[in-house]
């Protein structure tokens, strides 16, 4: 299985998760779907990294979706079953990622490359960014990406976009709300830098807990439940060195040390 089509740089605790193949628009073969699974898998437990950003080589695509002209390639139906299963351990492993994901978004992001973006925390797309879910056109569904853009988006969006196959513009991606930036091309870099710089100075342990319950409170359907457990994190979350050290420094009027623990 190549292991050269999807790279991880970390630099100052920033992590940069691309895909690298800019002359099939970053379409994921079954190589990339199991490169950005083992990547996340390995970020999830360094230590060293604040932040994780996703992103595609080039200027022309994020992830134009499934490479359809080699994903099955030498394959058996049940091997392809199997192997699509990669795509689902992505999204499990940035639920399981414990620290903020960013998509930086650069031209298209459709079918998988979507639900790509959908997964991760932020998105920041460039104006020239198009999203959609075009396998209805080709007799398709999209299927394993269902869970990301419900959790990005309402219901009636989501359903409209699968059925329609419309391709939606950075722009309208924000009124949408599953973007949370759209900024020119050139702007692109420094809005993720912006961001990253501002997750790595917090509580990792804040955000990681925050982010936890988040994602698990969206899984709750009970308002009861779902209050309950938040209840209980509450109380938890307030024994930790970091929620002394916040309140103390804010009483203090200074900055918080934080230990992350």
């Amino acid at each position: 299985m190549p292991t050269n089509e999807v790279s991880t740089r970390i630099k100052d605790g920033i992590a940069t998760v691309m895909i690298d193949r800019p002359e099939r628009r970053n379409a994921m073969n079954f190589g990339v779907m199991a490169g950005l699974r083992d990547a996340l898998d390995a970020l999830r437990s360094d230590d060293s990294v604040r932040v994780v950003v996703i992103t595609g080589a080039g200027d022309k695509a994020f992830c134009a979706g499934a490479d359809l002209g080699g994903i099955a390639d030498n394959a058996s139906p049940a091997e392809v079953h199997e192997a699509r299963g990669a795509l689902a351990d992505v999204f499990r492993n940035f639920d399981r990622l414990g620290k903020p994901s960013i998509a930086r978004v650069r031209g298209y992001a459709l079918a998988g490359g979507f639900g790509l973006a959908c997964a991760c925390d932020i998105v920041v797309a460039a104006d020239d960014a198009v999203f959609g879910t075009p396998e209805v056109d080709i007799g398709l569904w999209p299927y394993m990406i269902t869970v990301p853009l419900l959790r990005s988006m309402p219901p009636k969006v989501v359903l409209e976009l699968m059925m329609t196959g419309r391709r939606v513009s950075a722009p309208e991606a924000l009124r949408i709300g599953f973007v949370n930036r759209v900024v020119a091309p050139s702007d692109l870099d420094t809005t993720v830098a912006e961001y990253c710089n501002i997750f790595a100075a917090k509580s990792q342990l804040v955000l990681r807990r925050g982010r936890d319950s988040f994602y698990r409170t969206l899984d709750i359907p009970d308002s009861d439940d779902a209050l309950a457990y938040l209840h209980s994190m509450l109380s938890l979350h307030t024994t930790t060195n970091d929620a002394l050290e916040g309140i103390a420094a804010f009483s203090e009027k200074r900055q918080p040390r934080w230990t992350n623990s």
